[in-house]
Parts: structure tokens; sequence; C-alpha cells
């Protein structure tokens, strides 16, 4: 479904700007000092109404959390959600995936969050899949070593070629879970799309590859 438009995202964004970091390019390096702290850094790509991300940092306060949405009209919803929950170990981006070399530095991330992507069906689209062989070379330059990427889906399709995907890299698979709520995982927080689809009965696949 195709967000809104928001006429007011881009006066709303620069309001907030202690929340979300309008140029974050200028960061590349230093994010710990945009965070005051030296906690690891845990990065979700396609955020959405940051519902994950704002949950993450409140059950996790002592890592620093990161949410990129390429969608300002959507990364709206989730600066709301920041202000309403008012966790200080949360930052928002407005930026594009292709770009993460321009906004991290190398070994700077620990841990990368792809939570509910677009799947891409087309075969002709694959490169635009966030498992494609080119983003898996983004995240391995940005992660530290052993830097792990987990994948949330309710796409089997995806997440079947996600596995073999992160396989081809070289990736070692820590995780597969077919049936996510099933698995019942306490700590895991749950997506808009996830409770969404759970709520039909879909199951939730999970993975967690790690760069070795």
């Amino acid at each position: 479904m195709r967000a809104r438009h928001k006429p007011w995202a881009d006066e709303f964004l620069k309001e907030n700007d202690h929340l979300v970091k309008l140029d974050p390019a200028s960061h590349k390096g230093q994010w710990q000092s945009v965070f005051q702290s030296n906690s690891p850094i845990h990065l979700e790509i396609g955020t959405g109404k940051g519902q994950f991300i704002v949950g993450m940092a409140k059950q996790f306060p002592n890592i620093s959390f990161i949410g990129m949405e390429v969608v300002k009209s959507i990364l709206v919803s989730a600066v709301q959600k920041g202000l309403e929950e008012k966790p200080n170990n949360v930052r928002l981006i407005n930026e594009n995936a292709e770009k993460l070399l321009e906004v991290f530095d190398e070994n700077e991330v620990d841990k990368i969050y792809l939570n509910f992507s677009d799947p891409w069906p087309k075969n002709k689209h694959a490169k635009r899949r966030l498992t494609y062989q080119t983003f898996l070379e983004l995240y391995k330059q940005i992660l530290k070593p052993n830097g792990e990427v987990i994948l949330k889906t309710d796409n089997k399709k995806l997440f079947e070629y996600s596995l073999v995907s992160f396989s081809q890299f070289g990736m070692k698979l820590e995780e597969v879970v077919l049936d996510l709520h099933e698995f019942n995982d306490p700590t895991n927080i749950k997506t808009e799309y996830e409770e969404k689809f759970s709520a039909k009965g879909q199951p939730i696949y999970r993975c967690r590859a790690v760069f070795v």
C-alpha cells in the first residue's frame, strides 16, 4: 500500500531534528558521538512506522538504535512514535539503503535488522531485494567482524531466496525459524505488519546470518 502524501512532512522532520538526523552522511564514523554513548549500534533498514525500533530501544536501553526509512511520509509516523514513547537511545534517518557507505563507516554497526522488506517478487527485480548480494556487500563493510543480519518476513519465497543468498555469500546461518510465534521468543518486538499478518494466522519467518 502506497503511503499517503503528507505535505507537512519536511517541516515536521526539521522541527524534530533531535530525533531525526536530516543529514546522516555528516555523522559518518561518529554515530556513537550522536548518542553520546559507546554502546553497540543496531540499524533497522526500512523502519516503517517505528513500532519495532522504538520498542527495541525501550527493551534494550544499553544499545543505540538507528531506524532508516526512505519514505518521508512513513518516517513521520516513526518520529511521532518516538516522541510519544521518548526513548533516548533511538535516532531516525531518511535515506536509501543503497547509500549505506555514505552514512556509516566501516565496522561502525553491530547488527542490522531487515523487517518485512519489499519482496520484489519478479525475477527481473531481484537486485532490489535487500538480501541481494550487492546489499550484502554493503552490510559486510559497515558491520563489525562477525556482525549479524536478522531477517523477519511473512513472505516464504523471499525467505527461501534470502537463505540461499546468505549462504552463497559465505555467511553462516545461526538461526532459522519457520514460525516465529510458535517459537515464542519473549524478546521479539512485533512490527505493524507482523501484528497484521500473524493475526491472520500467517507464519512469520526469521533467520539470523553472520558474516564470518
